[in-house]
Parts: C-alpha cells; sequence; structure tokens
C-alpha cells in the first residue's frame, strides 16, 4: 500500500487537494441518489458485496478525471486500471463501506487520492448521507467542512475511544496478541468504522481507528488526511 505523504519537492499537492474533494463530490453525489433504495447487488470473488451503485459513482469519478487529466492513471476499486504506466494516477474507492451502503447506515464515504509515483499528493474522504467531507495535502493542513481537522490531545491508551470496522481478525496470535492490548486498554471501544473512523480520529472525536486489511483504495486517501491532522498512520508491524 502507498506510505509515503507528498515530498517537498512535489509543488502540486494544493491544486490536487481542491480537485480529489471535488471528485469525491461527484462520486458521492451519485452514490448517495441509490442509498436507502436496495440498489441491485452482486457478490464480488472476494466475498465482499458490490452495487450498481458502485459501480456509476465510480464511472462518474473517472469520466471528471478523463475530461481534466487525460494523461493520468486511474486506480478503482471496481472497473480495469487505466494507463498503469502514467507517472500520476487518481485512486478511487467510490463507496468505501458498501456493506455499511446497502445496510441503509450512513458512515460509508467516498475516498479520492492522487499518486506521483508511490508518493500521496492529496486526499479527500466525502459522506453524503452526513454532509461530511474532509482533505489534506502535505504542508496544507487537512480540512473538514471548511474548518482546519486536528486529532484529539490524548496521549495515553487508558483515555484513547478506539473505532474499528470488524474485529474479527483475531485468527492470527500476533495480531490477537495487539488487538487485545489495545481494546483492554483503551477507554472505550466501538466498531462500524469504516472510513468514517478515520474521520472521527482527524477531527478529535476517536483516538485509535483500526482495520486488519486495506487496499489502496481504501488507504490511500486517509494517509495524508491522518498525518496533516496531526496524526499517526502505522500498521501491525510497528513497534
Amino acid at each position: 500500500m502507498t506510505t509515503q505523504v507528498s515530498d517537498p519537492k512535489i509543488d502540486n499537492a494544493p491544486a490536487y487537494m481542491d480537485a480529489v474533494a471535488e471528485v469525491a463530490r461527484v462520486a458521492g453525489d451519485v452514490a448517495m441518489t441509490y442509498f436507502g433504495k436496495n440498489p441491485e447487488t452482486r457478490i464480488k470473488s472476494d466475498g465482499s458485496p458490490v452495487s450498481v451503485a458502485d459501480i456509476n459513482a465510480e464511472r462518474a469519478a473517472r469520466e471528471w478525471i478523463e475530461r481534466r487529466f487525460p494523461d493520468d492513471g486511474i486506480l478503482g476499486e471496481e472497473l480495469p486500471v487505466a494507463r498503469p504506466d502514467a507517472m500520476r494516477r487518481w485512486i478511487v474507492d467510490p463507496i468505501d463501506g458498501t456493506y455499511t451502503f446497502l445496510q441503509s447506515v450512513p458512515l460509508w464515504g467516498t475516498l479520492v487520492a492522487v499518486a506521483e509515483g508511490e508518493t500521496v499528493i492529496a486526499g479527500a474522504a466525502y459522506f453524503p448521507a452526513l454532509d461530511e467531507i474532509i482533505f489534506a495535502a502535505r504542508g496544507k493542513g487537512c480540512w473538514w467542512n471548511g474548518s482546519r481537522a486536528r486529532v484529539s490531545a490524548v496521549e495515553r491508551l487508558a483515555e484513547a475511544r478506539l473505532v474499528t470496522s470488524d474485529a474479527r481478525f483475531l485468527r492470527d496470535a500476533a495480531r490477537r496478541e495487539r488487538w487485545m492490548r489495545l481494546q483492554n486498554g483503551a477507554r472505550a471501544m466501538r466498531t462500524w468504522g469504516d472510513c468514517y473512523g478515520y474521520l472521527l480520529v482527524a477531527t478529535g472525536r476517536a483516538d485509535i481507528m483500526v482495520d486488519d486489511v486495506m487496499s489502496d483504495w481504501d488507504g490511500a486517501a486517509l494517509l495524508p488526511i491522518i498525518v496533516e491532522a496531526g496524526g499517526v498512520y502505522t500498521d501491525w508491524r510497528a513497534p
């Protein structure tokens, strides 16, 4: 998965911060037209659901990008990769939390990032059902509904509010030990996080968000959001 925020030499970040926010709104608004309406759905080979809302939202994002950045690559969750060898690529998850979306729970979002090589330039997460948007770019901060976003000042695990999408990843002994240490040490633990859990952390309403497995389209947009809000974005392998 992409693991860097943009390098100081890359000066495109400010302009792309606005662009990822606009693409996220475009795709998210398309998805929202299907929310609560039981859209046609099938199960993918990995066992996860995908609906017509996912497909059409990603198509809307790709059309926006193709019109304005025809040389850029596009990596999306639901449709084939476009121009995989392009120096710059857009990374799109049209509905992060499809199961949540299909249950008519509003904690789903649209994620969009731009990367040059393996370096993330900017990222945005839009939550249409909640009318919330958060976006960031290196050196430009993290912005939530027009205001600067910051993580909480909590420094001790005993005071921390822990969030996760699904805690059923305890089959691996090493991860189980780390998870139980977090869960038992935290002040409180809640689930049904999906990408909304990262928004809660970036805005100081939760302190730790844990997902066991993430693809590029799940995590790329969230990386600059968390880091620019003053947080730490890491994995199970970190000490």
